[in-house]
């Protein structure tokens, strides 16, 4: 039977998406070719390049706003690489709300001088740090939007009159925002966009050009957007499916309609973690993630008979990390509300067992 995912990454995607896909794969445009060994450099590629972009600026109401979209290799990691290389001349500042802005704040003080405005590492990143102050004289701010690993998410974004760099790989496309607040936004595709192997980036040019050491090619945003993201041969397929998945949230009625969808699932997850005695969330409520909802269970004699029931139900990728223990539903744009309901039954039907 097909399985219900949860997977934090990669994540479930549109089953219209694997099958446009997968047709692509044998035979790419009627052509008689794969999509997997026509040129980068052909025009039915650029096309597919070109839609990706115009679709990720449109998608976030950024169209004619200044902004440019990209897509690159080497993962939300390498941007925060890349985002210090191209933006930090003297201090930058971060706020630490989890793994992933933890190795970004680490990957930027390789370079020059990295403020922490405000950091929840002392609680086990089961918050999200409010009423910071961000200085004024710094080059960015840097944030990132969702916590896949503890399930938090930032609600709000703080009045910034610098540069605001925002890491949105796990909840890209999924709530509606007021995108232009944001100077540069990157985000891995492979949560709630495509497989694997690209990263989106989109950046309002003005901020370029503005440090004063050399960039190395392969890292400087500007060359990447001079070159159409093409300075080196994307990576096709991830590109590809990406742009097919962005076409299946245009339709679905774009950003708006598919908030509404998230914000039910979360509702009807979230509910049952805080009737169900069994259960116990971990992130505090006021900042909990409509993406990755991360519960623990309160009585772990239970945990063999619940991992049964989940395995028994088609329910998969639902381990919490490491890092938190417990079990983490990830609930990305694709995920069906049926899904949601067929795990909250699960879990409720092992309060009748208990």
């Amino acid at each position: 039977m097909k399985k219900h995912n949860f997977s934090a990454g990669p994540c479930i995607l549109p089953q219209e998406v694997f099958l446009k896909a997968s047709e692509a794969v044998m035979d790419f445009n009627n052509d008689g070719l794969s999509l997997l060994e026509i040129s980068h450099r052909s025009k039915p590629f650029v096309d597919v390049m070109e839609k990706a972009r115009s679709l990720a600026l449109e998608l976030l109401g950024l169209e004619g706003k200044g902004y440019k979209a990209l897509f690159l290799q080497g993962g939300a990691s390498t941007q925060f690489l890349m985002v210090a290389l191209n933006l930090l001349e003297k201090r930058a500042g971060y706020l630490n709300t989890g793994t992933w802005s933890d190795k970004a704040i680490k990957e930027a003080r390789l370079f020059d001088d990295v403020y922490e405005v405000a950091s929840s590492k002392s609680a086990n990143f089961n918050y999200i740090p409010k009423g910071y102050e961000i200085p004024t004289e710094y080059d960015y701010f840097h944030c990132t939007s969702n916590n896949t690993i503890y399930g938090t998410q930032m609600k709000s974004f703080p009045k910034c009159d610098i540069p605001m760099v925002c890491d949105m790989s796990s909840d890209i496309f999924s709530r509606v925002l007021d995108f232009s607040k944001f100077d540069l936004i990157y985000a891995g595709a492979q949560k709630n966009m495509g497989p694997a192997g690209t990263t989106l980036v989109v950046v309002k040019e003005d901020i370029l050009g503005k440090v004063s050491r050399k960039i190395p090619s392969m890292m400087d945003y500007k060359i990447h957007i001079d070159k159409g993201s093409m300075f080196n041969t994307p990576p096709v397929f991830s590109v590809y499916v990406s742009m097919l998945t962005l076409e299946w949230l245009k339709n679905l009625g774009g950003v708006k309609a598919i908030e509404e969808l998230n914000e039910m699932k979360a509702r009807v997850m979230y509910s049952e973690i805080d009737l169900n005695p069994l259960f116990k969330g971990y992130s505090v409520k006021e900042d909990r993630s409509n993406m990755n909802a991360t519960f623990t269970l309160v009585n772990d004699n239970l945990k063999e008979t619940f991992e049964t029931m989940l395995k028994e139900a088609g329910i998969n990728g639902v381990n919490g990390h490491r890092s938190v223990g417990g079990y983490r539903a990830s609930m990305y744009n694709a995920l069906p509300l049926d899904s949601v309901k067929v795990l909250v039954e699960v879990m409720s039907e092992l309060e009748t067992k208990a």
